[in-house]
C-alpha cells in the first residue's frame, strides 16, 4: 500500500500532527522529512508524527525517522501500536 501523509493542524495548540498510513521506505520518510521541514519552517508548530496506521517501514525509513526524533520539535506516537502488529503477524507466520 503506497505511504499516505495526511495532516491535521492544531493552531490553538500550535501543533500539527502528521498521520502516517501504509508502507513506508527511504523515499517515502525522506519525503516526510521535507513535510516535517516545510511545516515548522512555515508555521513553527511542533510536529507529531502518528505511526499508528502503518503497516511496514524498512530499516532505512527507520534511519530517518531517527534523525527527526532527536529533533526538540518532533514527536513519534503510534510505535507500540506498530510494533505489537509487527509481532503479531509474526506469531502468525
Amino acid at each position: 500500500m503506497p505511504t499516505q501523509i495526511n495532516q491535521i493542524d492544531l493552531p490553538d495548540r500550535r501543533r500539527t500532527i502528521l498521520r502516517v498510513e501504509g508502507d513506508m521506505l527511504r523515499e517515502d520518510a525522506l519525503l516526510l522529512e521535507r513535510v516535517v521541514d516545510g511545516i515548522h519552517a512555515s508555521s513553527g508548530h511542533s510536529i507529531v508524527i502518528d505511526l499508528a496506521d502503518l503497516d511496514f517501514m524498512d530499516s532505512d525509513a527507520a534511519s530517518v525517522l531517527k534523525r527527526l526524533v532527536d529533533r526538540d520539535e518532533i514527536e513519534i506516537e503510534g510505535v507500540a501500536i506498530f510494533l505489537q502488529s509487527a509481532i503479531d503477524m509474526a506469531e502468525r507466520a
